[in-house]
């Protein structure tokens, strides 16, 4: 149960990337006043979580409808979670996050609503969170102690996100961009090594199970 909690909790701290998270937070907070800023950061992780718990106890069930088998649902997750984690090396996922919050900045008028869009959805539960979470749901989905241990470190990742929108200004502050930089590259290694890992497991049930 503690290797489960462990990749899982790993393999989702990397994914979701909340130290990536915050400075971008920050810049969309920026002028905010610091209730805005702490309501944004407590309902983004609320719809986060409830987005998450969704995929994670439904997900399965929609697979099935789809005719899609947990194996190549693994396989592919694994391939998406392989080309997230090189964009972390070559930090081009920062990149697009800071030009999309950057667009936001353009366009805004007052302060807005980002709980949903963009913070809830894509940056906090986005297609690798979401793949992640299903995928070791579906592994564990004749063991719902198992479960429950994947929900736990789910859970935990988006508390530690919590608590890191809510200081994103000091956490900006601190890490700097090259800080920022080494941790986002150390994460893209990680996470590369797990979703090969996901790979070959999906490819060994599907051709030699």
């Amino acid at each position: 149960m503690l290797d489960l909690f462990i990749a899982s909790f790993v393999t989702l701290f990397v994914v979701i990337d909340a130290l990536g998270v915050a400075p971008i937070f920050a810049t969309l907070t920026a002028g905010a006043s610091p209730s805005h800023s702490r309501s944004m950061a407590i309902k983004g992780t609320i719809y986060a979580t409830f987005l998450l718990l969704a995929f994670a106890f439904g997900g399965e069930w929609l697979l099935g409808r789809m005719g899609v088998s947990l194996d190549a649902f693994r396989t592919a997750g694994g391939l998406l979670l392989l080309l997230m984690s090189i964009e972390m090396l070559f930090e081009k996922r920062q990149a697009r996050r800071e030009t999309r919050a950057e667009n936001m900045l353009d366009d805004e008028d007052g302060p807005e609503d980002i709980s949903v869009f963009p913070l809830a959805i894509p940056l906090l539960a986005g297609p690798g969170s979401i793949a992640a979470v299903m995928i070791f749901m579906s592994q564990q989905h004749e063991h719902p102690l198992a479960q429950l241990v994947v929900i736990s470190a789910m859970l935990a990742n988006l508390l530690i996100a919590l608590i890191l929108l809510l200081i994103a200004p000091w956490l900006l502050r601190v890490m700097g961009h090259t800080v920022g930089a080494l941790i986002t590259r150390v994460f893209g290694v990680i996470l590369a090594a797990l979703s090969v890992q996901l790979i070959f497991d999906g490819i060994k049930n599907v051709f030699f199970a």
